[in-house]
């Protein structure tokens, strides 16, 4: 039967928006996406998440707080090209770990990135609706860490130096693309699709994946959890609504290029709050 665009727009959308609960009595494929869930999750954003945690409780534990810091894309090389190529490798194997979800959800007759809307179909509004996303989301998460170190509470993020190497800064972007891949796939398109399947209700999947989220970006202090539960929440509900990932990748790649480039500019401009607490 012949369909409009609009209608076949609204039919596709509804399909991601509601997949298919399973039944509580098919035990086998609610245990396999539990193990999905977990394998994917210890290898990835939750094993992140985890040593997250563990770097914040040992931070509590040493000298305050606002005189520690930490490592954005820190050096794995002395020598200049040696450490392009470590990181380069860091990046590809981390986006096979993106291709890893996509994969769990491909099935067959069911394109997985039509499906979460990691595709072109529609780049220019995507676009514009994660630029909309940086200013909702960017210009406030600076005001939270310059906040967080005004307190005290927030750990000195030491972002990498820019060198005279031609290739920093390409890398630095390329690794600003892997964090929106890596977060926006696995705690939106992923566990979006797999924890609706188990039967759990909307808010408990963005509140959750918000919450990992956090978690995720303890390391730097309670401060940009904080913050970063409050983007899981803002991103869930956009992708709930609009049904595509592609929007967020934006938004959190240009988040984290400002955030990777920008930096070294921010900590030679405003030092007292940017710059790393003299030694």
């Amino acid at each position: 039967m012949w369909q409009s665009d609009k209608s076949l727009r609204a039919t596709r959308l509804a399909d991601w928006t509601y997949p298919p609960i399973l039944d509580r009595s098919d035990r086998f494929s609610r245990t396999r996406l539990w193990w999905e869930i977990a394998l994917l999750l210890l290898v990835s954003v939750g094993q992140s998440a985890i040593y997250s945690v563990v770097s914040f409780v040992r931070a509590t534990t040493r000298a305050p707080i606002s005189q520690q810091q930490t490592q954005l894309n820190p050096s794995r090389s002395a020598e200049p090209l040696w450490d392009a190529i470590y990181q380069f490798l860091d990046i590809f194997f981390s986006l096979a770990l993106v291709a890893l979800a996509v994969y769990l959800l491909w099935e067959p007759a069911n394109n997985a990135l039509r499906r979460i809307g990691l595709d072109f179909r529609r780049f220019g509004s995507d676009v514009a609706k994660g630029i909309a996303l940086v200013v909702l989301i960017g210009a406030p998460g600076i005001g939270v860490y310059a906040i967080g170190r005004a307190i005290g509470q927030s750990i000195t993020v030491v972002p990498a130096p820019l060198d005279s190497s031609w290739w920093v800064i390409a890398l630095l972007i390329l690794a600003a693309l892997r964090a929106g891949l890596t977060e926006e796939v696995i705690f939106l398109g992923f566990l979006f699709d797999r924890l609706r399947r188990l039967g759990w209700s909307w808010t408990g999947i963005i509140v959750s994946t918000a919450l990992l989220r956090g978690s995720y970006h303890l390391y730097q202090g309670w401060p940009s959890a904080l913050g970063n539960v409050v983007m899981g929440l803002v991103f869930g509900w956009c992708y709930k609504r609009w049904g595509r990932v592609m929007p967020l990748v934006v938004a959190h790649t240009i988040i984290d290029i400002v955030a990777f480039v920008g930096y070294p500019l921010a900590a030679a401009w405003w030092p007292a709050i940017f710059a790393p607490p003299a030694s």
